[in-house]
């Protein structure tokens, strides 16, 4: 079983640029992330450095947002925003190309809080034609676009809240590289039995993204049968990464004790080693401020 750490709330502790190294030291080869910067077309000097800390760490990227906003400020996507959808296909290019240069063939474009002033119809018509835009940009470099469902507890506007309703927009754009980001924590939130949806839908799946719920707190340190879903993960049709989004409870390199049995290659470097159960003490601890900007 193959995981991913996305670094966009994992190892806040550090600059962003010495991220990528942490994990590696803590015996991870792939990492994913949000979109990394404050606008859409950040400056080459920008991309450069990140892309070389990344290459120079040794890991892949397996997973990258398209722009998604002021994330700190609760927005959460741009596909079906009017004041946004500049914003978004400006990105479009740069993210696909960024994601191009290091060889990552999942790109997240998260759909995008309501607005009073356009109907919900408008904004789906909005969002479906942003989402196509971005599909054909990313089959350029044989890329997959992953639409998110995320839960109305912690984003209380954006509408696509459950897999039925990621799927009827999938189904909507008709492009064989669009496809769903399970993030088990949002859809668990939700009310969505996991364990079902993964013996269903599981070939539907471009990325799978996990934290335990209640707190977003790494495995085991909430009420999610972890070892059920993981096993019923390693049996299904998915192949892909599993993306670690959590906020760890303790330091984040003390975070991944719970992975060691999943791993081909046993303990990381840095890891507790101790059983997911012997996290659950610790699920009432507070996120850094960091990562507590995000719903995501």
């Amino acid at each position: 079983m193959k995981f991913d750490v996305n670094l966009s709330i994992l190892f806040t502790e550090l600059p962003l640029l010495e991220r990528p190294a942490a994990a590696a030291k803590a015996g991870f080869d792939a990492v994913e992330l949000w979109w990394p910067f404050d606008r859409p077309c950040p400056a080459d000097r920008e991309i450069d450095a990140l892309r070389r800390s990344i290459e120079d760490a040794g890991v892949r990227l397996v997973g990258l947002n398209f722009d998604a906003g002021d994330m700190a400020a609760g927005d959460r996507g741009l596909l079906s925003r009017p004041d946004g959808s500049a914003r978004f296909r400006a990105n479009i290019d740069v993210a696909v190309g960024l994601a191009g240069a290091l060889g990552c063939r999942v790109l997240n474009a998260l759909y995008g809080n309501g607005v009073p002033e356009l109907s919900p119809d408008a904004q789906h018509d909005l969002a479906l034609s942003n989402l196509s835009r971005a599909a054909e940009a990313a089959d350029r470099i044989g890329a997959t676009v992953v639409v998110e469902a995320l839960n109305s507890y912690e984003s209380p506007t954006y509408p696509i809240t459950s897999s039925a309703a990621a799927f009827e927009v999938i189904d909507r754009v008709g492009a064989a590289n669009v496809a769903f980001l399970a993030d088990l924590y949002h859809l668990h939130r939700m009310g969505e039995d996991v364990l079902a949806l993964i013996g269903a839908s599981a070939g539907r799946f471009g990325h799978v993204q996990i934290a335990d719920d209640p707190g977003r707190g790494q495995p085991g340190t909430g009420a999610m049968p972890y070892d059920q879903i993981l096993e019923r993960l390693d049996a299904s049709a998915y192949r892909g990464p599993i993306g670690l989004e959590y906020r760890p409870v303790g330091p984040s390199a003390e975070s991944f004790g719970w992975a060691d049995r999943w791993r081909p290659d046993g303990p990381a470097s840095g890891a507790d080693g101790g059983d997911a159960r012997d996290d659950r003490a610790a699920r009432d601890a507070q996120p850094s401020a960091e990562q507590a900007k995000s719903g995501e």
